[in-house]
């Protein structure tokens, strides 16, 4: 069977079974035994893949930075300064507009399950007097929330992406920043410009709640900075610059009387569905790589008149419209591209942004569809604003990619 065949129905079965509610570990995992059964149904193909999946040590630098990120969270959330810095930020900025972009774009570089139904009250508060309808809500919550997904070293698309195609987080990060700046201002100019009438808040409240607010602010925000500049700067993997700001956060809560449950922490972050979901894409992609159906999609590209930029942009955004999860894409095009050129700085923010593009316009991406139902909008007039921007941002990340390739 032709591999693009192949591709093509194995791409099937993993949406079905997405529409099914299916996780998406066993839904990749589901894919790659379909080709590997139809390819080459040998099972010392499936051991070895195995093997080196436990074996390699990307494995365990995306599980423990993954595990890292929820023990973050947990401590900021039980401490009650991830719900104070949301009051901090409220009270600091006097422009509704500004709240309304600042909020979800904040509470979208700590990832987590669900959590753009945490920023979502906050956009509907926030447009109180506005008059902006539900759709317009729904889409400022959920497109302002994505845009770290360039410049994070805790998001799970950029740990994974970093480890599979073999670039250095600081080098990819430092290439791919400016398409968060971009993000910003291209939702600023569809989404909030628009807006005519900015009212201004009471910021009135006690000089002790002022300092409380302040505390909780740099509390929130000092994790995901020292992570950056770990990750960046001093060349750390994820997993080790977590792991040192976690248990460094837990420190500082301790000595400012705001003490965490060590056992909460340890345990709480403990996810098995999230873990098994991460090995079982990377087992997928250890399928793909022993029965060398990587190396045939990478032949085949270089036997294609099209460049191999443009049809990795086009299988990114297929794949991120059929995922709808940045895991998903870069689990797929990441491995391909490690195989063509190992380390492309270029070819990975091809397959980033595109991708991300893709993930950002399909039902299939979980913060849509929590965003939509918390605001009871229209699927398609939420998304209709969001399309414009992506084509905005995609065009001018295609052009400057051009030029400067």
């Amino acid at each position: 069977m032709n591999i693009f065949a192949l591709l093509i129905i194995a791409m099937a079965i993993i949406i079905l079974m997405l529409r099914r509610h299916i996780p998406i570990g066993p839904c990749m995992l589901t894919g790659g035994l379909f080709i590997w059964l139809m390819k080459t149904p040998e099972l010392h193909y499936l051991t070895q893949a195995f093997t080196e999946t436990l074996s390699l040590p990307r494995t365990y630098d995306i599980i423990f930075a993954l595990y890292f990120v929820m023990c973050l969270e947990i401590e900021l959330r039980t401490s009650g300064a991830l719900a104070g810095m949301v009051h901090a930020l409220q009270r600091i900025f006097s422009s509704n507009r500004v709240t309304l972009a600042v909020m979800p774009a904040f509470l979208g570089l700590l990832p987590s399950l669900g959590g753009a139904r945490f920023s979502a009250p906050i956009v509907e508060e926030a447009s109180k007097g506005l008059g902006l309808t539900s759709d317009h809500q729904s889409a400022i919550n959920f497109w302002f929330r994505h845009i770290f997904e360039f410049s994070s070293p805790i998001i799970p698309g950029m740990i994974m992406a970093c480890n599979i195609a073999g670039v250095a987080y600081s080098e990819f990060i430092t290439h791919l920043c400016w398409l968060t700046v971009l993000m910003f201002s291209v939702g600023w100019f569809v989404l909030i410009r628009p807006i005519k009438v900015d009212s201004i808040k009471e910021n009135a409240g006690s000089q002790a709640a002022d300092e409380q607010s302040w505390q909780d602010l740099w509390l929130s925000l000092s994790p995901v900075v020292l992570t950056f500049v770990l990750v960046v700067f001093f060349n750390m993997n994820a997993s080790v610059g977590m792991g040192v700001v976690t248990a460094g956060l837990f420190l500082v809560l301790h000595f400012t009387k705001r003490e965490v449950s060590l056992k909460d922490v340890v345990v709480g972050a403990i996810d098995m569905k999230m873990f098994f979901n991460v090995l079982c894409i990377l087992y997928f992609i250890q399928i793909l790589t022993v029965t060398q159906v990587l190396q045939e999609i990478v032949t085949a590209f270089q036997s294609s008149p099209l460049p191999v930029p443009v049809i990795i942009a086009c299988v990114s955004f297929i794949i991120g419209v059929l995922t709808g999860m940045s895991q998903g894409h870069v689990a797929i095009i990441m491995p391909i591209i490690a195989a063509m050129q190992t380390g492309s700085l270029n070819l990975a923010g091809v397959a980033m942004a595109f991708g991300v593009a893709g993930q950002m316009l399909t039902p299939t991406h979980m913060c849509l569809v929590v965003t939509v139902d918390y605001f009871k909008a229209n699927f398609f007039k939420t998304l209709k604003p969001v399309l414009i921007g992506e084509v905005m941002l995609l065009t001018i990340f295609s052009v400057y990619t051009y030029f400067t390739w």
